[in-house]
């Protein structure tokens, strides 16, 4: 197959994992409410673990102005904060208790943007050599599933139905394959580097300020050794993928 083909097919599949979520259909409600929060915490390392492991290093290595880096990272982090104060403003400001919808949209579009720029990044590899494209794809498909899986549980926290859920994160999934068509048409030659510290940004925002909180809300001991746990362990799989993934490069 040529490279389009791959661009395309690895695209698709990509997308579909968002449908991870659907496992949840075959658990009773109590289940599911049990294991919504720790799927929080598992979103919030991933999201912080995907920004520090993987994206703010990628830009550092690419970016010859680092302090440019840094900028686009606070951009990103502050342009998050200026939207979820719009989007509480435009969903809450008639209502006097929590509102967990800002948080929502805020996952879809910082995961859409992550999706996005992802796809054009491997569409690139795959364009200069299909065997180093499939290990990038398979590396953001490790990267991915906790991840999908943990959206889904922020989507439902906030309010959402299943179904809802599952339609807007494979939605949300799609700009993968919309990043690749991109790429693949305008052949890079419009510089996009800096959107990978601008999404750096927004992960941070949304892991840091909105679903750590959510997190920490519980005061049972017991739960919150094991939202910790889940935590770390988002952390730990973004560590492991950049460790495993550095030393096939390197070999």
């Amino acid at each position: 197959m040529n490279a389009l083909a791959w661009i395309l097919i690895t695209g698709v599949l990509m997308s579909l994992i968002a449908l991870v979520g659907s496992v949840t259909f075959v658990l009773k409600e109590s289940t599911l409410h049990k294991i919504i929060l720790p799927l929080v915490a598992l979103s919030a390392g991933s999201l912080l673990g995907g920004a520090f492991f993987h994206m703010i290093p990628a830009s550092l290595e690419d970016m010859v102005n680092t302090h440019i880096v840094f900028m686009w990272v606070l951009l990103g982090f502050t342009s998050f904060m200026i939207l979820e104060q719009v989007l509480h403003w435009h969903h809450c400001h008639e209502t006097y208790g929590g509102c967990k919808q800002p948080l929502s949209y805020l996952i879809l579009i910082g995961d859409g943007l992550h999706n996005f720029i992802g796809g054009i990044a491997i569409a690139g590899i795959f364009l200069m050599d299909v065997r180093l494209g499939q290990i990038a794809w398979l590396a953001a498909v490790a990267h991915e599933i906790p991840q999908k899986l943990g959206d889904y549980g922020v989507l439902i926290h906030g309010g959402w139905s299943k179904k809802k859920a599952l339609l807007f994160n494979t939605l949300s999934a799609l700009t993968y394959l919309l990043g690749g068509i991109v790429a693949y048409l305008v052949s890079f030659r419009v510089n996009i580097d800096f959107l990978i510290p601008f999404a750096a940004g927004n992960f941070i925002y949304v892991g840091a300020t909105d679903l750590i909180p959510e997190v920490n809300k519980q005061k049972h001991t017991s739960d919150n050794l094991i939202k910790t746990g889940m935590f770390i362990l988002g952390l730990c799989l973004m560590w492991m993928i950049k460790m495993f993934f550095s030393s096939i490069q390197g070999s």
